[in-house]
């Protein structure tokens, strides 16, 4: 991977071509291993190395980009004058704001180098449990693994540079019945791949989809939920979103008030309900700052039910008179101290919901989206899971839903197919609307 002496040399280079007052460069560069399988064999056995350079040459608000993946001396000068070309024809910025100056990014100390190097000898034994588990059932596995080294870079002519590297992983699989009747899935990212369990993995998927073989219809309307940890990210991890105050401001968020104004400061949902953004966790590995360059930092967005802050870009900070800040990422939905086994137990009557999966915006402004239930839903009666359920589509909002939520769990990192996930404990909630019943599996 490249170093941090390796990166600025070549920024540093890029930038001496510029002969427009601001130029700004982007470098991601990344090492990916991964095996994906299916049909309980390993269908691609892959390595890839990447390299993007984004240059953004700007001047009277005028600004064009450019992205290469070359890296000798003409491709860079090229990309540079093409930048400049493309700025001259470019219609002016109205809200262009000045290049940051140099910046003080915190220290990110999420590299783990058995992470980093992994290849398949280390992916290839999780892989073979999950198929074991699922063929010993005469089950149908399917999945991938796959371990991300990823160096990231800004820096632009004021001065202002930042260089990170992390190291990601997960294993995902989805094991089904031979004749496609059943399904059930688990999955696990995670910044140290040594955490991965296949064996785990492969036994949880495989016992979801012996257990929702044959459900039955139950009728839609609101129910009491259990949402395993992987359905709560796959709902919640959009509410980073909401939080700008421009939309808030000008009426086009949850947060807006009516009549004007916003509810910061105000207390929305019940008192076990905190959502922060820290970069610095250990469980994620994304870089230290934020879309705009601004040095990322933990940041608390509700705090025990209340409105604590709005991210304030840049350009509406000079508008309104306030501090920029930080976009939310790296979300983390704090929980309590139980298990899932303890909410279910605690649930007379509702359904158990292992994930959600083709999730689309309905309205904006109060975040009610729709999607389907997926690979295990079922139904608990007297705090035991006792029937295999068809599948749902839900209308429901994650804002709704963490309102009335009853119970929490403990907060693992999660990520189902929806987005880039979260850490989220599962929930107990109350009155969660399924709006008609799928008959997919």
């Amino acid at each position: 991977m490249m170093t941090q002496d390796e990166a600025r040399k070549l920024v540093e280079k890029i930038l001496s071509f510029s002969k427009f007052p601001d130029c700004s460069v982007g470098l991601d560069a990344s090492e990916e291993a991964y095996v994906r399988f299916a049909n309980n064999g390993i269908t691609t056995s892959a390595f890839t190395v990447e390299r993007n350079i984004t240059i953004a040459s700007t001047r009277d608000r005028k600004t064009g980009v450019v992205q290469t993946n070359e890296t000798d001396d003409a491709a860079l000068r090229a990309a540079v004058a093409r930048s400049e070309q493309l700025a001259e024809i470019a219609p002016a910025n109205p809200e262009y704001m000045e290049p940051l100056g140099l910046q003080q990014y915190p220290k990110v100390d999420n590299w783990d180098e058995s992470t980093a190097a992994a290849r398949s000898p280390v992916m290839i034994p999780h892989v073979r449990a999950v198929i074991d588990a699922a063929s010993s059932k005469k089950l149908v596995a399917a999945g991938f693994i796959q371990r991300t080294a990823r160096v990231s870079v800004i820096a632009n002519k004021r001065g202002n540079f930042g260089y990170h590297r992390g190291a990601d992983a997960r294993l995902s699989t989805t094991i089904r019945a031979a004749d496609g009747s059943s399904s059930g899935w688990a999955g696990h990212p995670t910044a140290r791949i040594g955490e991965i369990n296949g064996a785990l993995l492969g036994e949880t998927a495989v016992q979801k989809c012996l257990q929702w073989s044959k459900p039955q219809r139950l009728e839609p309307g609101q129910y009491t939920v259990v949402l395993e940890p992987t359905a709560v990210s796959d709902l919640c991890a959009s509410l980073g979103f909401s939080f700008s105050a421009r939309n808030a401001e000008e009426g086009r968020s949850f947060l807006s008030k009516k009549g004007g104004g916003t509810q910061l400061g105000e207390k929305l949902f019940p008192e076990h309900i905190s959502l922060i953004s820290d970069p610095l966790d250990r469980r994620y590995s994304g870089p230290p700052w934020s879309f705009s360059g601004l040095p990322d930092r933990r940041i608390p967005w509700i705090e025990k039910g209340v409105i604590r802050n709005l991210s304030y870009d840049r350009y509406w900070a000079s508008k309104t008179g306030k501090e920029p800040t930080p976009s939310p990422s790296s979300l983390i939905l704090e929980g309590g101290d139980v298990s899932l086994e303890d909410l279910i137990r605690a649930t007379e009557r509702g359904l158990l919901v292992t994930r959600f999966w083709y999730i689309r915006s309905v309205n904006p402004q109060t975040m009610q989206a729709t999607g389907l239930t997926r690979d295990g839903l079922f139904l608990i009666e007297n705090g035991k899971v006792t029937t295999p359920v068809m599948n749902f589509r839900f209308n429901e909002s994650p804002v709704r839903m963490l309102q009335n939520a009853q119970r929490l769990g403990r907060p693992v990192r999660c990520r189902g197919g929806e987005g880039g996930g979260m850490i989220a404990p599962a929930i107990q909630a109350a009155n969660f609307t399924f709006s008609s019943i799928s008959d997919a599996v």
